[in-house]
Formats: structure tokens, sequence, C-alpha cells
């Protein structure tokens, strides 16, 4: 690796510092403000002289299109990718997702792979409510009682799975809402279970 300024090393200290505590690079704009440039320009310019020097990726057209050779482990945290809605048919590792948080690894059983944004308000009386982020574990395998994330001839639903010899039930937990029959025919798959909930704002 070429040696750096010191201008370029402060500069990618302050971005691993960013992704070490907030779990996402900063913006140019962030970047800007930090070192006082006076246009988003000019960090554009530093963060193209450290890519040509081999200690970081720009993503074109993402604002925070930023990506680490070395990036920092978190400490004592959990750096999870926040999936928003995912498309019909799109599998949920493929979706792009809105950002990451990085969050204490103690508040989640079992470890989770991802955040996924809750749409609606079937699951309300369990307590997860329109907007909220749930932390997901990706499995296929599913118990009785236990709340999935599954997918329905491509759609996905947060439910808790009821398992009979005969059939499966996704139970919302609201009574405006009715239960899923998994009907013979049906496409399904556990996509994870839940395992913890992040409140925003």
């Amino acid at each position: 690796m070429e040696t750096l300024t010191a201008r370029q090393q402060a500069i990618l200290d302050f971005i691993a510092r960013q992704v070490a505590e907030h779990g996402l690079p900063p913006t140019l704009a962030e970047i800007a403000r930090e070192f006082g440039f006076r246009q988003p320009r000019s960090a554009q310019s530093h963060l193209q002289a450290l890519e040509a020097k081999g200690v970081l990726r720009l993503l074109p057209g993402k604002s925070r299109g930023i990506r680490l050779a070395n990036p920092p482990p978190p400490a004592d945290g959990l750096s999870l990718p926040v999936l928003g809605k995912v498309a019909a048919g799109e599998p949920i590792g493929d979706a792009e997702p809105e950002g990451r948080l990085l969050l204490d690894r103690a508040l989640f059983f079992p470890r989770p792979d991802y955040l996924l944004r809750v749409r609606g308000d079937s699951m309300r009386d369990d307590g997860i409510f329109d907007g909220d982020l749930i932390a997901v574990h990706r499995t296929p395998e599913a118990h009785d009682g236990q709340i999935v994330v599954a997918r329905l001839d491509g759609e996905l639903t947060v439910k808790r799975l009821r398992r009979r010899r005969d059939r499966i039930q996704l139970l919302p937990r609201n009574p405006d809402h009715a239960p899923i029959e998994v009907l013979p025919g049906t496409v399904f798959a556990i996509e994870g279970v839940y395992c913890g909930l992040v409140r925003q704002g």
C-alpha cells in the first residue's frame, strides 16, 4: 500500500470510525463538513486518491458508496443490513439494503442475519408495529408458535407459525386480520425466524 498523506489518513480514520460506530460510511457532505471543505467535490477528490492507493473502493451512484478495504470489526456489536420492501420473488439475500445498523449482539437470540422493515399492523398484539425493524435469523426451519418470515407464492409475510398434522397456518396477531391457510400447491418457504425488535425514533 502506498503511503497516505496526513489528511488522507485522517479521512480514512474518520470513515472507519463512522463505520464502526454507526454501521454506515459517511456521505460526501458529512466528510466535507468534518474537514471544513467548502464543496463535497473536494471530499470526492480525496476519496478518489484513497481509492487509487487501494485502501477503499467507491461505488458510483450511491450516497454512502464507500467500502473500506479493511473494515473495522464491530467491538461487541452486530452490523446488520436493513432491508425494506423485498420484491416479489426476490431472495432476501439479494435485496438491496437501505443501510446498516450497528446493534448490541446481546439484544438478540439467536444471532440475526438482517433487519426487515415491517409493513402493516397484522402483528400488533405481539408488539410489532408498522415501520418497526425485526431482527431475523436466516433458517428454513421453525417450530410451532414461532414468529417467522415466510414466503407465499413469492410474497413475504411476518406471522406466527401453526403446524398441524395435516396443514400449516400463518397466524396474525390482530383480530382485524384473518389467518392464512397454506393450501396444497402453494409455493411456501420459511425464510427465517424472528429474534428481536428495533424501534427507531
